[in-house]
């Protein structure tokens, strides 16, 4: 009898197999923030006037591109044959999530930063004190100006399909039974416009925006509870040997545990009580709470990306 002995040293496939690290869920994290800073932003212009908008919330829109780009940077990392990234934008296949998202993240880029140079002052335009500069930036500012609403709602769409697509991301590798649901496309979306919303009111904004953040941040948090509770249910009962096995394992593994007490209760309920009582807690509750929300932003996604690996 021959007898075959082969000891794997591998550590992408020992003890379990595993194929992304870090940079998927810091990747995902931004790109769902910025998706909700596009959209916030957008919604706050398209509701008050240029002149009575804060400071922060004009600026805010630079913050997108800036915050993409760092986890763009955490993807490209990520990718085994660098050299090649190019390649995604040879082509464009209509089944593909991931083609669609190359060039959703491509077009965030100049609709994001034509949304926040429309929103700056003067004075703003010609802080670079370099002359040329300031001119290239007025003749940019008249012309985007007259397409003012069309950049706001094109903001908008591209920021709703950007945050989606984090789910999508997920979602559509139907190999893996923990992410195969539809549901995480619309949790990733409302979980990036929570916590867009929760790191724009760490910022100095008007007690009027502030405000309108807050109710809305109340909303989202309602609606990320029930998603949430839609795609354990539907794990469960998809009918899916596989999907009801890696639903029972996830929640009775260390993972379930750390996503009930990060992302459910730290996250989202303890956040929730804060800004229902922020009258009364004030500034505690006005920073305690967005720090949470962030904090359970980020705990959602690497939670999710690691679990789905294993159970």
């Amino acid at each position: 009898m021959n007898e075959i002995v082969m000891i794997r040293t591998n550590h992408l496939v020992d003890p379990y197999l595993h194929i992304w690290g870090w940079e998927i869920p810091v990747y995902l994290f931004l790109g769902g923030l910025t998706a909700g800073i596009m959209v916030v932003t957008s919604i706050l212009i398209l509701k008050y006037p240029k002149e009575s908008l804060s400071r922060w919330a004009r600026w805010m829109p630079f913050a997108g591109p800036i915050l993409l780009s760092i986890g763009m940077l955490a993807l490209f990392l990520d990718l085994e044959h660098k050299l090649y990234v190019w390649r995604f934008y040879l082509a464009f296949k209509i089944t593909s999530p991931i083609s669609w998202g190359a060039w959703i993240l491509l077009l965030i880029y100049p609709v994001a930063l034509l949304l926040g140079l429309i929103n700056l002052t003067p004075e703003e335009r010609s802080a670079t004190k370099i002359g040329f500069i300031t001119k290239i930036l007025n003749y940019i500012y008249e012309v985007a100006l007259e397409y003012r609403r069309a950049i706001v709602w094109a903001n908008i769409i591209l920021g709703v399909a950007l945050g989606t697509y984090t789910g999508i991301f997920l979602g559509s590798l139907g190999a893996r039974a923990l992410w195969s649901s539809p549901i995480l496309g619309p949790l990733f979306l409302v979980s990036g416009l929570s916590t867009a919303m929760a790191m724009m009111m760490l910022f100095r904004l008007k007690d009027e925006e502030h405000h309108d953040l807050l109710e809305w941040d109340k909303a989202a948090i309602v609606v990320e509870l029930i998603l949430i509770a839609i795609y354990i249910l539907g794990l469960i009962t998809s009918g899916s040997a596989s999907k009801i096995y890696a639903a029972e394992l996830f929640l009775e593994s260390g993972f379930g545990v750390a996503f009930l007490i990060l992302v459910v209760l730290i996250g989202l309920l303890i956040p929730v009580v804060l800004e229902l009582a922020e009258s009364r807690l004030k500034k505690f509750a006005a920073v305690a709470a967005p720090v949470l929300i962030l904090i359970g932003g980020f705990a959602m996604r690497w939670i999710l990306v690691y679990a789905g690996q294993v159970v």
